[in-house]
């Protein structure tokens, strides 16, 4: 069978990579997402240890893998943009998405909290911006944006090297780790504190990454052979000393430098997989995931929640690991298919504040939704 990719052009000039660890970083998210919407609706969760063990073991690197991700490309994108279009850019299309599908799924929630143990009112809507992690997820697209615009800035109009940024970025993985032990919180600014280090971590090794000179290395098995026990035994202790204080943040809010190499061991295994698997050509739809991890992000809380009452109000599923099997696949798959679905309809401007010409144009004049529908749904799932 043909291998199938996204019929857009902007498929054919990423790295495949980037797309594999991508599509592995969105799973682990959707599975704690899937967890978390079990456990909110009142499920025994106590009865499960080893998903609860399971849920912690995966925590501690996924977030600071998407930031990594990110920074490798801040460098080309100004390179090629310009500073001004890169920030406008980066504007169009991860903050003004945050705030349409927050807009969306605060809405949804508000309108069926009788449904819900969240109880979101009007007011909340402020919180997207000043402190998102009240609202749900989207303080990552809040984060993502604030740290690549404060280092284009410190890039281009302080003229700040590479190494400097990363020394600017252990002070203030210093400072949030300083304002937390002193109990303070300032809102997105501590996300904004955190992350800053990993965005420079992404710059500081994009151009070794991305030469191809060296990528036997990184798809090297014996590689892989090394990291496995280390990362092994690292998060096993991760997991222990979160599971003892009964808390996920332990570890990241107390214990700042274990934290530091909890991520960047779980960022060089995964990194590892990627390269393994796109030098192999496996596991495709990983690739499919990663392309579409925004759009995942974006509509994920929502279509788990469609999926989780329906499976439980009106299906009768009580089995919890059945429950998050069936609600971390919807919370992968329904994404992706509404998204290309969407697109189809010409409803760009619900991803994008700037229509992308070269992917409408692809589209027919002429849209059979279930047709589409259909076709998207084989794309999907087929290799």
């Amino acid at each position: 069978m043909k291998k199938l990719q996204p019929d857009l052009p902007i498929a054919t000039k990423r790295h495949d990579w980037i797309d594999y660890d991508r599509g592995l970083s969105i799973i682990l998210v959707s599975f704690r997402h899937a967890y978390e919407s079990i456990s909110n609706t009142g499920f025994n969760m106590a009865a499960y240890p080893s998903l609860e063990y399971a849920n912690v073991f995966l925590f501690g690197f996924r977030m600071p893998l998407f930031f990594i991700a990110s920074g490798m490309f801040l460098s080309a994108s100004i390179q090629k943009k310009g500073f001004n279009h890169y920030n406008v850019s980066r504007l169009q299309t991860i903050l003004y998405p945050m705030f349409i599908w927050g807009f969306i799924q605060l809405s949804l929630q508000i309108i069926f909290n009788n449904y819900t143990n969240v109880g979101y009112q009007a007011s909340d809507y402020l919180w997207l911006l000043i402190d998102p992690r009240r609202t749900g997820q989207f303080w990552y697209l809040n984060t993502l944006f604030f740290v690549g615009m404060l280092y284009s800035i410190f890039k281009i109009k302080l003229n700040l090297k590479t190494q400097q940024q990363l020394a600017l970025g252990l002070f203030m993985y210093g400072t949030v780790a300083l304002l937390r032990s002193e109990g303070l919180y300032l809102g997105f600014i501590m996300d904004i504190l955190q992350y800053y280090l990993f965005f420079a971590i992404g710059d500081l090794v994009s151009n070794k990454l991305k030469d191809h000179r060296f990528q036997g290395y990184y798809a090297s098995k014996y590689v892989l052979a090394i990291l496995i026990p280390i990362f092994i035994f690292i998060q096993y202790h991760f997991t222990d000393i979160n599971l003892s204080h009964k808390s996920h943040y332990f570890v990241e809010h107390h214990m700042p430098v274990f934290y530091l190499v909890v991520a960047l061991t779980g960022c060089a295994l995964s990194m590892n997989i990627s390269f393994l698997l796109a030098r192999f050509n496996r596991m495709n739809f990983l690739k499919i995931v990663g392309f579409h991890s925004i759009h995942i992000y974006c509509m994920q809380i929502i279509m788990m929640a469609m999926a989780r009452m329906v499976l439980v109000k009106f299906l009768h599923v009580v089995s919890v690991p059945m429950l998050i099997i069936m609600v971390l696949i919807t919370g992968i798959l329904l994404p992706i298919i509404a998204y290309n679905f969407l697109m189809r309809l010409n409803a760009w401007w619900l991803f994008s504040l700037k229509k992308p010409a070269e992917q409408t144009a692809l589209l027919p004049a002429y849209i059979n939704p279930t047709q589409t529908l259909k076709e998207w749904f084989k794309w999907t799932l087929l290799k």
